[in-house]
């Protein structure tokens, strides 16, 4: 039902409730630039310490846990951005966050030598979920018939 063909009080509370959000959504797309800004100049800061100290493994590993929280940021930035563009959050942005996110993990674990392979196992089976998600989200998402079994 779209929110334009609702008349009366009804209608005025459903774009006064739509406006909100879409307010509140701008103001987080705000708070996620100026995140990834200081989370950039962190960043290079990490880079200037690890080339500093090419010698110290721990500069190293920070810059890159930097630089992949960088990319979770980003695409969480992308999800938010594709919420006030769609109006809906799309199953297909939200898998690709999770699998950053867990990739961001297994990278760090494996980097710092401390992950265990019970741990190793679980994030690599929560990883394949999460990439059969994304491909159901894009096989079968909103914009595809359901019966359509044509090769693009």
């Amino acid at each position: 039902m779209d929110n334009n063909n609702i008349s009366g009080i009804k209608g005025r509370i459903m774009r006064a409730y739509g406006a909100i959000i879409d307010v509140i959504v701008v103001f987080l797309i705000l708070v996620m630039l100026v995140t990834l800004g200081v989370a950039f100049i962190g960043v290079l800061y990490d880079l200037y310490e690890a080339l500093s100290n090419l010698r110290h493994e721990v500069a190293i590993q920070t810059l890159v846990i930097s630089i992949l929280s960088v990319f979770v940021l980003i695409e969480l930035f992308r999800s938010f951005t594709d919420y006030l563009e769609f109006h809906r959050i799309r199953l297909r942005v939200l898998t690709e966050v999770a699998i950053v996110f867990i990739l961001r993990d297994i990278f760090i674990g494996l980097y710092s030598h401390n992950l265990q392979w019970q741990d190793l196992l679980a994030l690599g089976f929560l990883l394949a979920v999460l990439i059969a998600g994304r491909v159901a989200a894009v096989r079968f998402g909103p914009d595809k018939p359901s019966g359509s079994s044509k090769p693009s």
